[in-house]
C-alpha cells in the first residue's frame, strides 16, 4: 500500500499512536485533553496527503528542502501555522511544539512499517516525500510560532513602558515639587534627590524599552533629519558629563566640517549612551577621549576608555539588547547591573542614519567605540525617516535632549 493511502485509511490509529507518543515527550500535555492534543492535526494529515498525491516538478522539490515550500491558499493560515497559534496559546515552548512533529513522523512511519515485508522503490519514493512534505509543516510551524511569539513579547514590552510612563512622571513631579513647598532638613534633600535621581534612570530605561520596541516593530529606528552641528552636540553633551562626573576627565577633540542633515536628538542619545557606557567600564582615574571628525563623506566619532576589555566571544554580540558589555558577574565597576538597551539603541540609531558602528577592546588598547555617520541623506536607510515631526516617537529621552540642544 502506498504511503499517501495508509495515511487515509489509518488516520485514527495513526493520531492514537502519535497522541500516546506525545504525551511521552511532552511532559507539558499530561494535563491536555485528548481534543487539545488532537486539534488540527487530521488537518495536518490531510495536507501532508495531499501533498503527496500531487505532483511536484524538481525545482519546487529543491524550494521545499530549502524550507521555501509555498501553500495552495496563502490567504488562509495553513493547518500547520493554526497548530502553532494554539500551541503557543496553550503554553507550549518551541522545543515542545517541534516534539510533536517528531512524534507524528514516527508514528506514521512505524505503524506504515509494521504492515510491510519489504520495501521497493515506490515505498522509497513516498518516504522522501513524506519526509519533505512533513518537514514543510514544521517549519511553517515553527516560523509561525516565531512570529506570533515575537509580536506578544513586543506588545508586551510596549504595554508595560506605556503603562510605566505615568506613574514615574507622578514620582519625578512630586520629587521636583516637594523643595518647592517649604524649605526641607539635610535628610529630607537627600531623600528628594535620590527619588529624583532613582526616577530619572527608570525614565531613561523606559525610553530605552520604548525605543527597542518601536525598532523591532518596524524596520528601524525613525529619524527626522534637520541641519545640525554634530560638534555642538558633542560639546553639549561632554560638558553634561563633566558636571555629572566631576572627578572624571573628559577630553575632546573636534576637526574638519562637523555640519550636516541628522536627527539632533538622536545623535545626542548617541553621544550619551557611548558616554555613559565609556564611565561605567572604566578605569577611575583615566581619562575618556571623544574624537569628532570631519570627512568630505561623513563624520567620524569615536568613544575611547581605559578599563577591563570586552570579552572577545562577547563583541560580535555587544549590540544586541540584553547583552552585557562586561563582565562576568554582569555588572560595572559600581556594581550596576547594565542590560546592554543602551548599545543597542545606539546601533539602531547609527543604522538609521545609514551610518556604521563597531568596537575594538583590549587591555593595551583600552576600548573605542568608532561611529559614521554619512552626509548624505540618501545613504542607507531612508525609509526610516519620518517626514514630519509629528511622527516623532513619544519619547521623553529625546524631549529632553531637544531642550538642552536649542
Amino acid at each position: 500500500m502506498r504511503l499517501a493511502v495508509f495515511i487515509k485509511e489509518n488516520q485514527q490509529k495513526i493520531i492514537g499512536e502519535w497522541e500516546e507518543f506525545a504525551r511521552d515527550l511532552i511532559p507539558f500535555a499530561n494535563d491536555m485533553t485528548p481534543l487539545a492534543l488532537r486539534n488540527h492535526v487530521k488537518e495536518i494529515l490531510a495536507f501532508i496527503v495531499d501533498d503527496m498525491e500531487s505532483p511536484q516538478t524538481g525545482k519546487e522539490q529543491v524550494e521545499k528542502s530549502r524550507g521555501e515550500g509555498k501553500q495552495k491558499n496563502e490567504r488562509k493560515p495553513s493547518a500547520a501555522e493554526t497548530h502553532a497559534a494554539l500551541r503557543l496559546a496553550g503554553g507550549f515552548n518551541l522545543d515542545q511544539m517541534v516534539s510533536e512533529y517528531r512524534a507524528l513522523r514516527a508514528s506514521v512511519i512505524k505503524l506504515w512499517r509494521e504492515g510491510k515485508k519489504e520495501a521497493n522503490d515506490d515505498d522509497l519514493r513516498d518516504l522522501i516525500r513524506f519526509n519533505e512534505t512533513i518537514d514543510q509543516a514544521l517549519t511553517e510551524s515553527i516560523s509561525h510560532y516565531a512570529k506570533k511569539l515575537g509580536a506578544s513579547k513586543d506588545l508586551f514590552l510596549g504595554i508595560l513602558t506605556h503603562d510605566l510612563r505615568n506613574p514615574l512622571g507622578a514620582i519625578l513631579g512630586a520629587a521636583e515639587l516637594m523643595p518647592r513647598i517649604g524649605p526641607l532638613n539635610e535628610r529630607q534633600n537627600v531623600l528628594a534627590s535620590q527619588i529624583t535621581e532613582s526616577g530619572n534612570r527608570l525614565n531613561e530605561i523606559v525610553s530605552h524599552l520604548l525605543d527597542i520596541t518601536k525598532a523591532r516593530f518596524g524596520s528601524g529606528l525613525p529619524v527626522v533629519r534637520s541641519r545640525m552641528d554634530i560638534g555642538f552636540v558633542a560639546r553639549k553633551l561632554v560638558d553634561e558629563m563633566r558636571t555629572m562626573h566631576p572627578n572624571r576627565k573628559f577630553v575632546l577633540e573636534v576637526s574638519g566640517d562637523t555640519e550636516g542633515d541628522w536627527d539632533k536628538a538622536r545623535i545626542a542619545q548617541v553621544f550619551s549612551n557611548l558616554l555613559g557606557n565609556a564611565v561605567q567600564y572604566s578605569f577611575t582615574g583615566t581619562p575618556i577621549t571623544v574624537t569628532l571628525t570631519g570627512r568630505p563623506d561623513d563624520v567620524v566619532l569615536t568613544v575611547h576608555n581605559e578599563g577591563i576589555p570586552i570579552p572577545e566571544d562577547k563583541i560580535p554580540r555587544i549590540f544586541d539588547s540584553l547583552i552585557r558589555a562586561v563582565a562576568e558577574n554582569g555588572q560595572g565597576r559600581d556594581g550596576s547591573a547594565n542590560l546592554g538597551l543602551g548599545l543597542y539603541i545606539t546601533k539602531e540609531i547609527v543604522t538609521a542614519h545609514g551610518g556604521t558602528l563597531h568596537v575594538e577592546s583590549s587591555e593595551m588598547g583600552g576600548t573605542t567605540f568608532t561611529a559614521s555617520f554619512p552626509r548624505r541623506a540618501d545613504v542607507g536607510q531612508e525609509k526610516n525617516n519620518v517626514p514630519d515631526l509629528a511622527a516623532r516617537p513619544d519619547n521623553a529621552r529625546i524631549g529632553e535632549s531637544e531642550k538642552r540642544l536649542h
